[in-house]
């Protein structure tokens, strides 16, 4: 119980911290500042943010070994979206596909679907492809590449952790109730970023 305390305190303040804004005497160029940029990337859109919020929320109501493998597939395939970016190979839909990631994975939690890990591992993979095409078309023209990648996979997993960390609160039996809620507004979100009203 004491680990589980710990692991929820130390997701939400990676969580705050990875939120506040870091002041910096660099320009967004270089090493520095294409971490800076690509760690702030994915904390800078709320329609990042909820569904890699949610990725770990889903993987934590799916258990283990979900719990754990969808926050390490999110971003590896997010990478390779992101190298898709950078090069511009055209990928369409990104933005729908950003909104569509929210409503469904929010609907997951919401509906409690139970899915395979195999199926979860696609849908989640799916939708990362989408998010890091984002982070990679958007590289600072003089940011360093493989640091803006590495900021934006660290910035994507604190959110993964802290998804988890809330899906805590569905130990308890009115958590499992709080959980579902969570779903449901993430994919009520989703339906914001689709038709333009967030």
């Amino acid at each position: 119980m004491h680990g589980l305390k710990r692991l929820m305190a130390v997701s939400l303040g990676l969580f705050i911290l990875s939120l506040t804004s870091v002041a910096v005497a660099h320009d967004g160029t270089g090493i520095a500042g294409g971490f800076l940029s690509g760690f702030t990337h994915p904390i800078g859109g709320l329609d990042h943010v909820t569904a890699m919020f949610a990725v770990g929320l889903w993987g934590f109501f799916l258990g283990r070994p979900a719990m754990w493998i969808l926050p390490v597939v999110f971003p590896l395939v997010m990478a390779g979206g992101g190298v898709l970016g950078l090069l511009g190979v055209p990928v369409p839909m990104i933005e729908p596909g950003i909104a569509v990631s929210s409503i469904v994975l929010g609907l997951l939690i919401a509906l409690a679907v139970k899915a395979p890990l195999w199926v979860a591992s696609i849908i989640v993979g799916a939708f990362a492809i989408f998010h890091g095409y984002a982070h990679g078309a958007e590289l600072p023209s003089a940011a360093n590449p493989l640091a803006y990648s590495v900021g934006f996979v660290i910035s994507t997993g604190l959110l993964h952790l802290a998804g988890i960390a809330f899906g805590e609160l569905g130990r308890f039996s009115w958590g499992k109730y709080v959980v579902r809620a969570g779903g449901g507004l993430i994919a009520l979100a989703g339906v914001g970023f689709l038709t333009g009203a967030i």
